[in-house]
C-alpha cells in the first residue's frame, strides 16, 4: 500500500491536491508554472497578454512563446520583466504554490 501525502494548493480560485510524492506533482516544471501564474495575474489584473508586454517591455511574441510553451528555458530577466509589467518584485511574482519545489519537477 503507497501513503500519499498531499496539501490542498489554491489556484485560480480552485482547490488542487498537489501530491508530492515523486512523479505526482501538481506543475511537472517551471515553465507551465510560469505559465499559470501569468494566466492567473492576467486576470486578476484584468490585462490582455498585449497590455502585459507593453507593460513589461517584453515582446508580444516572446510572451506569446512563452505562454505556448514553445521556449524551453525562460530567462529570469524575463521573468523579471514580466513581473514589473504586473507592478510587483520578482519575489512577489515568485510567492506562489506553483512555484513551491515539492510542486516541481526539477
Amino acid at each position: 500500500m503507497v501513503i500519499c501525502n498531499h496539501k490542498d494548493v489554491k489556484i485560480n480560485n480552485k482547490i488542487i491536491v498537489a501530491h508530492n510524492n515523486k512523479g505526482r506533482q501538481l506543475v511537472n516544471n517551471v515553465n507551465h508554472a510560469l505559465v499559470l501564474r501569468i494566466e492567473e495575474l492576467l486576470k486578476v489584473n484584468n490585462m490582455t497578454r498585449y497590455k502585459l508586454a507593453m507593460e513589461s517591455g517584453v515582446s508580444h511574441s516572446t510572451l506569446k512563446n512563452i505562454m505556448h510553451e514553445t521556449v524551453k528555458d525562460n530567462l529570469l530577466s524575463t521573468t523579471i520583466l514580466i513581473a514589473n509589467g504586473f507592478g510587483m518584485s520578482v519575489s512577489e511574482f515568485l510567492n506562489s504554490p506553483l512555484f513551491a519545489e515539492e510542486n516541481l519537477d526539477i
